[in-house]
C-alpha cells in the first residue's frame, strides 16, 4: 500500500527483439517481442477481465505530474494502450495526432504496434481506495496471470 502523500511512477520496458532460444515465445503477440499494459479490473473476483475505460472509476481520483492537463480518462488510455494513444483528444503534453480521437491506425489487440516501453506517468492520488489491475497481453495462458491490486491509504 502507498500513502496519499506518496508519488508513484508507473512505467515499463519491453522488447522488440529478444532471443531466448525459443524459450520466451509462449506468450501472445509477435514472436520475440514483449509488451505490457495496465487496465482496471472489476472488484468482483469472478470477473477476470478489464473494465471498459468509461467504467474505470479509479482514474478519476488520480492526477499526473507528468502531464498535469491529462484527465483520469487520458491517463487510463495511456496505460491501457501502452502509450500507443496518449489521451482521448490531446493535451498540452500529448499531441492530438496521438490521441484516440485523431490517430488513424487502430491499436492491434495483441499490442504488436504499441511501443515496447512506456514512460508512463508520475501519479498523485487524490483519494484513498484500491484498484485491481490486469495486463491483457499476458493473460490468456494457464502459465501467465499478470494481475495485482494497488492500495492507496
Amino acid at each position: 500500500a502507498i500513502s496519499m502523500k506518496d508519488l508513484l511512477h508507473i512505467q515499463w520496458t519491453g522488447s522488440n527483439t529478444h532471443n531466448n532460444n525459443n524459450d520466451g515465445n509462449t506468450g501472445q503477440g509477435t514472436a520475440g517481442t514483449d509488451r505490457s499494459n495496465l487496465l482496471q479490473m472489476s472488484d468482483d473476483v469472478g470477473k477476470n477481465y478489464p473494465l471498459e475505460i468509461k467504467h474505470a472509476s479509479f482514474w478519476s481520483g488520480v492526477e499526473s505530474l507528468t502531464d498535469p492537463h491529462a484527465s483520469g480518462t487520458d491517463i487510463a488510455i495511456g496505460f491501457a494502450s501502452s502509450g500507443y494513444y496518449c489521451s482521448e483528444k490531446g493535451t498540452k503534453m500529448c499531441p492530438a495526432s496521438e490521441s484516440v480521437e485523431k490517430k488513424h491506425t487502430d491499436i492491434n489487440n495483441q499490442l504488436n504496434n504499441a511501443p515496447a516501453s512506456y514512460f508512463g506517468h508520475v501519479l498523485r492520488f487524490k483519494r484513498k481506495g484500491h484498484m485491481n489491475y490486469i495486463c491483457t497481453r499476458n493473460n490468456s495462458f494457464s502459465n501467465r496471470s499478470q494481475k495485482g491490486t494497488l492500495w492507496i491509504k
